[in-house]
């Protein structure tokens, strides 16, 4: 038998509410997402301004971040042509995100869930992805 540790609602709060603070400080409204350990979505926010087409593309960054435990732009960088994971972005029905703005939330060593942003440009949405986790790494 597991014992498995997981974000819930309160915790996700947390992180959307620094990624938020973040994204309003460079003035780019975002689409937030924050999934559990397997990728399940817990709380999604798109700010007013956020992109529509941005929705899916953040909720897949979190599933990415946490169901394969690896930050989006870490599958980016390994995903181009010639490289191992090369064609990686159309497993899962395309789910597998490999564009920066998806992270791990990481707790004691294990992951107990994602952060997903899109809307701006990948750094930026990686930019806001690290306010939310600093933010609920904060109130630990």
């Amino acid at each position: 038998m597991m014992t498995v540790q997981r974000l819930d609602i309160a915790d996700a709060r947390i992180l959307i509410a620094g990624a938020r603070a973040k994204a309003e400080e460079i003035g780019v409204p975002m689409c937030i997402a924050i999934t559990d350990e397997g990728g399940n979505l817990i709380a999604f926010e798109r700010m007013d301004g956020g992109k529509v087409t941005s929705t899916i593309i953040a909720i897949d960054k979190s599933y990415t971040a946490s169901g394969a435990k690896k930050a989006t732009h870490e599958y980016g960088e390994v995903s181009q042509p010639g490289k191992p994971a090369y064609g990686i972005a159309s497993a899962i029905g395309g789910r597998l995100m490999v564009v920066g703005g998806g992270l791990p939330v990481i707790v004691d060593g294990a992951v107990v869930g994602g952060i997903g942003i899109s809307s701006g440009t990948p750094g930026q949405d990686q930019e806001v992805a690290q306010a939310g986790i600093d933010a609920f790494l904060a109130q630990l």
